[in-house]
C-alpha cells in the first residue's frame, strides 16, 4: 500500500560548498508540482539548479535540470519509490559552491538530501477512497452530520436548498456498512444520490 506525508519535510546538505535545500510534499499531479517548482525558480533565483521527482497517480517525473542525464532527477525518484510514496513532489534546490561533485557525488547528494527529509517525515498508508452522495430534509442534517464524525467520514460538500444535499467521503471499505446503517436509522428519509 502506498504511502503520502502527513506534513511537508524537509533538510538542507552542505557538500563540497554546494548547498542542497530538500523538501518533499503532497500534490495532486504534475500540474501542481509543475507551479511549485516554477514557484521555488522565482524564490530562488541564485540557484544553479532546481531539481524534482514525481510519484503522483500514475505520473511520475524525473527532472535533473541542467544537471548531467541521471544524476538528480532519477536519484531523488528512487528513494521516493524506495519508500513506497504516492501523491509526493521532491524538490532539491541547488546553490553551486564551486566545486564539481561529479556523477557520482551528484547522485549521492541529490538522493541523500531527499532521504534525509524523509528521515523526519510521518507517513501514512494511502487509503482509496469512496464519494457518496445524500440528501435529508433539514430536520435529520444534524443526526446526518453526527453520524458520520462517529464514522470518520469526510464532509466534503453541503448545499441547503428545498433539502440538505450532502457529499462525504470514507475508505471505499466502510462505504457499504455506513449506508446500510444510515438507511436503517435514517427514517426512510435519505434519498442516494449518483457519486460525483
Amino acid at each position: 500500500m502506498a504511502n503520502f506525508l502527513l506534513a511537508p519535510v524537509t533538510a538542507e546538505l552542505i557538500i563540497k560548498k554546494s548547498r542542497f535545500l530538500a523538501r518533499i510534499e503532497n500534490v495532486d499531479g504534475r500540474e501542481e508540482a509543475q507551479r511549485i517548482v516554477a514557484g521555488l525558480r522565482c524564490q530562488h533565483p541564485g540557484a544553479a539548479h532546481v531539481c524534482w521527482a514525481l510519484l503522483a497517480g500514475g505520473q511520475s517525473a524525473a527532472v535533473d535540470d541542467g544537471e548531467p542525464g541521471g544524476t538528480a532527477g532519477r536519484p531523488m525518484l528512487e528513494v521516493l519509490r524506495h519508500r513506497d510514496l504516492d501523491g509526493v513532489l521532491a524538490t532539491v534546490v541547488r546553490y553551486f559552491g564551486g566545486v564539481k561533485l561529479g556523477a557520482g557525488g551528484l547522485i549521492r547528494a541529490y538522493g541523500d538530501s531527499v532521504a534525509r527529509a524523509l528521515a523526519e517525515a510521518s507517513l501514512v498508508p494511502r487509503v482509496a477512497r469512496r464519494q457518496l452522495c445524500c440528501v435529508v430534509p433539514y430536520a435529520r442534517e444534524g443526526w446526518l452530520r453526527r453520524e458520520l464524525l462517529a464514522a470518520g467520514a469526510v464532509l466534503e460538500a453541503v448545499e441547503h436548498g428545498q433539502a440538505v444535499r450532502v457529499v462525504l467521503s470514507l475508505p471505499c471499505d466502510q462505504a457499504d456498512n455506513l449506508r446500510r446503517r444510515l438507511d436503517e436509522n435514517g427514517g426512510g428519509q435519505i434519498l442516494w444520490l449518483e457519486a460525483i
